[in-house]
């Protein structure tokens, strides 16, 4: 993570979107505080899938058939 100016974002704008397109988060502050977070979207199609292939491994399958058994 990376912290910067906003007078030195706007100077060096597409640097810092570079920064933040390859995966780092660049925080813009103004006058010493927090302004802004510059990071790369999350894909959320990723994010689901992982999320599917965690709840798959505690999924538990029962018999629906004959559920006496």
């Amino acid at each position: 993570m990376q912290t910067i100016s906003i007078s030195d974002l706007r100077t060096n704008l597409l640097t810092y979107l570079e920064i933040a397109g390859s995966g780092k988060q660049v925080i813009v502050t103004s006058n010493g505080k927090p302004l802004a977070c510059i990071a790369a979207p999350e894909d959320k199609k990723d994010i689901a899938k992982k999320q599917l292939r965690a709840l798959a491994g505690t999924a538990k399958i029962h018999n629906v058939i004959d559920p006496t058994v």
